[in-house]
C-alpha cells in the first residue's frame, strides 16, 4: 500500500512539474524546480530578462543531504566569478535556497552549476546547469503622505497648509548621490529632499513661498531608479492648497465695501464705454461692439452713479442724452433693437447664424432702464425733457405685438429682415425674460393680451414648480432653480417685494432661488474645490470652457460673483459673507479695473481677466436696490407698467 501511495504522489509531482522541467521517476532524487524569485529557469535555454531578485530556489523530490548539496551548488558570473552563498532549508529539506554576496546585480549573466548531490537516503542526482539574465526589478511606492493626508487616495486632497511637508517611502534603496529634484516636483516649487538612513524614505519641504488656494501637481518621475537600477513607473496626484486667510485689502465698513465695489464696477460703463455711442461694450476685449440689453444696464448705472456721488448730474444727463440719440439712429426693426451693434454706426452685428435683425429681450432690457431713466429726468428742465420725450416715443415704437408672430399666444425671440422668423424661438417661462412679458402687456402702443402672458410665458401653468430643494420651497422653474441671472435681469427695475400673481410670489421666488443654489453650493455634490457657505453663485458667464449658463444642473466649477453679490436683496446675510470672501480673502485673484472679474474655478486653477456688461450691472443696481430701492421704485412710478401688470393679474404691488 505505501508503494502505491509513493508512486501517486510522484507521479502528481511530474504533471505538475513544467515542461522545462525534468520528469521524475520513482526512487530516483528529482529536480522540481528551479526558480530566481518568481520566474522559473529552464534547462535548456538561457533565461533572458529575469527582474532582479534576493533569492535563487531549487526544489527535489526528496529531502537533500544538507552538507554534499551545500558543496555541490556554485553561482558564477559572465566573468567567472564565483558568489558566497547563504543556504537555508525548507519542505523538510526537500527545497534549498541561497541569496549570494556580492547581491545580485542588474544587467548581468548568471550561471548556476548543480554538480551531484545526494538525498539523506543516498539517491543521486547527477547535476544541471542553469543560465539566466537579471534585468532591472520594479520599485514601489511603499508610502505617500503630504501633511498626514494620504497621497495615493482617490480623494480630492485639499486643505494643505503653505508648509508643505511630503512624505514617501520606497520598497527599494535610493542612491545617497541622487539629485532628486530632477525626478520629484510640485508645480515648480523649489524643493527640500532628506534621505532616511535606510535610504528608502525621503522627506520632502518646500523653499518656496508656496501660492493659497491653489491647485499643485505632485509628480515622481518613471526615471528615478533605485541604488540597485530597480525600475519605478512613475506617480502623479494633484492637490490644493488651502485659503490663505489674511485680508488683502483694508477692512472697511459693510456701507462702504459696497460703496466702493459699486462705484469701481461703475467704471465699467462710465470709464469704459463707447466714446461715440455711450452704450456699453460686450466685454472688456469687444472694441467696437457694443450690447443692447447690457446697455439698458448701464443706463440705469448712470442713475446709481449720479446718486452716490461718482458723477455729476450734468455729466450724467449728458451721457443719457448721447446713448439715446444714439438709440433713434441705430439699427432697429419694427421697434426692436439687435442684440448687438457697432458703436460708432449703430449697424447690425450678427450675434449668430441667422440672427442679424431684432432681439425682443436685449430690447426689454434697454426699455427697462430708460423708462426708469424717464422717471428719474426732471421734465422741468429743457435738456431733461427732450431726453424723456426721445425715450417715450423709443419706447412707443417697440412693436411687441409683431412678435406673437401673425397672432400666436407667445412671444418670439428673434425677427430678421433675411431670415425672418427661421430662429423660431419662444420665450417661455419661466427664465430671466418677464420683463419682456410685463412690457408688453404694458405698451400704450403694441400691447399684447393676458392669453399671451397665460399661454405663452406662463405655459398654461406649466412653469410652476412647486417643489423642496434643499427644504427651501422653489414656487417656479426647473428643479433647483436654473442659473441665478433668473432672478436678476428681470427685477433690476420690476420690483418683486410685493409682486405676485395667480403663478407665484416673486419676493418669494426669488429668495428661494438664491437660497437654493447656495445650498446646493454648500452641498457640492460633484466635489468642486472652493465650494463653501461663503464661496457660491452659479450664473451664467466666462467659464474655464467657455462661456456658459451656471447652475446646479450645469455645474462647471465655475463661481461667479455677481451671482451672490447681486442676491444682497434676497439673502443679505449670506450674500454680504460671500461679498466679504471675494473682495477681503480672494481680492488678489478677483478685484481688478473694474471691480470683481467675472468668474473663476479654483478646482481647475483658473482665474478670469474679463468683464462682461450683463454681469457687471447687475451688482451695481441689486446693491443699490437693496441698500435704497432706489431703481425698483423709479421703474415702477411708470403708470403704463402697473397698467400693465393690473392687465396680466399681478396684485400687490
Amino acid at each position: 500500500m505505501r508503494i502505491i501511495t509513493l508512486l501517486l504522489i510522484c507521479f502528481t509531482l511530474m504533471r505538475c512539474s513544467s515542461d522545462d522541467e525534468p520528469e521524475q521517476e520513482p526512487g530516483i532524487l528529482q529536480l522540481s524546480a528551479v526558480r530566481f524569485g518568481t520566474t522559473s529557469l529552464s534547462p535548456t535555454q538561457v533565461t533572458s530578462n529575469v527582474p532582479l531578485a534576493s533569492a535563487v530556489i531549487i526544489s527535489f523530490n526528496l529531502p537533500l543531504d544538507r552538507a554534499r548539496a551545500e558543496s555541490a551548488i556554485t553561482l558564477t558570473t559572465e566573468d567567472n566569478e564565483t558568489s558566497t552563498l547563504d543556504f537555508s532549508y525548507l519542505d523538510n529539506d526537500k527545497t534549498i535556497s541561497f541569496t549570494p554576496t556580492p547581491d545580485f546585480q542588474n544587467g548581468t549573466d548568471y550561471t548556476i552549476t548543480i554538480d551531484e548531490i545526494v538525498s539523506t537516503t543516498g539517491e543521486m542526482f547527477p547535476g544541471a546547469e542553469y543560465q539566466f539574465t537579471v534585468v532591472n526589478g520594479s520599485m514601489d511606492l511603499v508610502e505617500a503622505k503630504i501633511n498626514g493626508m494620504d497621497l495615493r487616495s482617490s480623494q480630492v486632497i485639499q486643505n494643505i497648509p503653505k508648509d508643505i511637508n511630503v512624505n514617501i517611502t520606497f520598497s527599494e534603496k535610493l542612491s545617497t548621490d541622487h539629485d532628486f529634484s530632477q525626478d520629484i516636483r510640485i508645480g515648480s516649487l523649489d524643493l527640500n529632499f532628506t534621505l532616511s538612513e535606510d535610504q528608502k524614505s525621503l522627506a520632502i519641504t518646500s523653499n518656496s513661498n508656496v501660492p493659497y488656494l491653489t491647485k499643485l501637481l505632485f509628480n515622481i518621475d518613471s526615471d528615478l531608479i533605485s541604488e540597485d537600477g530597480f525600475v519605478f513607473e512613475g506617480f502623479q496626484k494633484e492637490f490644493y492648497t488651502q485659503l490663505d486667510s489674511t485680508f488683502k485689502f483694508p477692512e472697511l465698513s459693510d456701507d462702504d465695501l459696497l460703496t466702493k465695489i459699486q462705484e469701481q464696477t461703475f467704471k465699467y460703463f462710465w470709464d469704459f464705454a463707447h466714446p461715440v455711442s455711450g452704450l456699453a461694450r460686450e466685454r472688456n476685449t469687444s472694441g467696437n461692439l457694443v450690447t443692447i440689453g447690457g446697455s439698458g444696464f448701464g443706463v440705469m448705472a448712470i442713475l446709481v452713479g449720479i446718486e452716490r456721488g461718482f458723477i455729476t448730474r450734468e455729466q450724467g444727463v449728458n451721457r443719457l442724452e448721447t446713448i439715446v440719440n444714439f438709440l433713434e439712429t441705430a439699427d432697429r426693426f419694427h421697434g426692436v433693437w439687435p442684440h448687438w451693434m457697432e458703436g460708432d454706426t449703430g449697424n447690425t452685428i450678427p450675434f449668430s447664424p441667422n440672427d442679424n435683425g431684432a432681439d425682443l429681450v436685449e430690447t426689454a432690457f434697454m426699455i427697462q432702464g430708460l423708462l426708469t431713466a424717464k422717471q428719474y429726468l426732471n421734465g422741468n428742465d429743457v435738456q431733461e425733457l427732450a431726453i424723456q420725450n426721445k425715450i417715450t416715443t423709443l419706447w412707443e415704437e417697440v412693436e411687441w405685438d409683431w412678435f406673437t408672430q401673425g397672432g400666436q399666444d407667445v412671444l418670439y425671440w428673434h425677427w430678421s429682415p433675411n431670415f425672418e422668423w427661421e430662429k423660431n424661438l419662444r420665450i417661455s417661462g419661466w427664465n430671466e425674460s418677464l420683463i419682456i412679458y410685463v412690457l408688453a402687456a404694458a405698451s400704450p402702443t403694441h400691447s399684447i393680451s393676458a392669453d399671451v402672458y397665460n399661454n405663452g410665458w406662463a405655459r398654461n401653468g406649466n412653469m410652476v414648480n412647486g417643489n423642496d430643494f434643499y427644504d427651501i420651497n422653489l414656487p417656479l422653474g426647473s428643479n433647483r432653480g436654473g442659473p441665478l441671472f433668473f432672478s436678476h435681469y428681470s427685477f433690476l427695475g420690476l420690483d418683486p417685494r410685493n409682486l405676485e400673481d395667480q403663478y407665484a410670489d416673486y419676493w418669494q421666488q426669488n429668495i428661494s432661488h438664491s437660497l437654493i443654489n447656495r445650498a446646493y453650493c454648500i452641498d457640492n455634490p460633484l466635489n468642486y474645490v472652493g465650494y463653501s457657505t461663503a464661496c457660491w453663485g452659479l450664473t451664467a458667464s466666462d467659464g474655464n470652457e467657455g462661456y456658459s449658463a451656471h447652475s446646479p444642473n450645469n455645474d462647471r466649477g465655475v463661481i461667479t460673483p455677481t451671482a451672490a453679490v447681486s442676491a444682497l436683496p434676497y439673502a443679505p446675510d449670506e450674500s454680504i459673507e460671500a461679498i466679504k470672501h471675494f473682495y477681503y480673502l480672494l481680492g488678489d485673484k478677483l478685484w481688478g479695473e473694474y471691480g470683481f472679474y467675472d468668474a473663476f474655478n479654483i478646482t481647475e486653477n483658473w482665474y478670469a481677466r474679463s468683464y462682461l456688461a450683463i454681469d457687471q450691472g447687475p451688482i451695481i443696481l441689486m446693491i443699490e436696490n437693496h441698500r435704497t430701492a432706489l431703481l425698483w421704485d423709479l421703474f415702477m412710478q411708470n403708470t403704463e407698467v402697473t397698467e400693465g401688470l393690473d392687465k396680466l393679474g399681478f396684485t400687490s404691488y
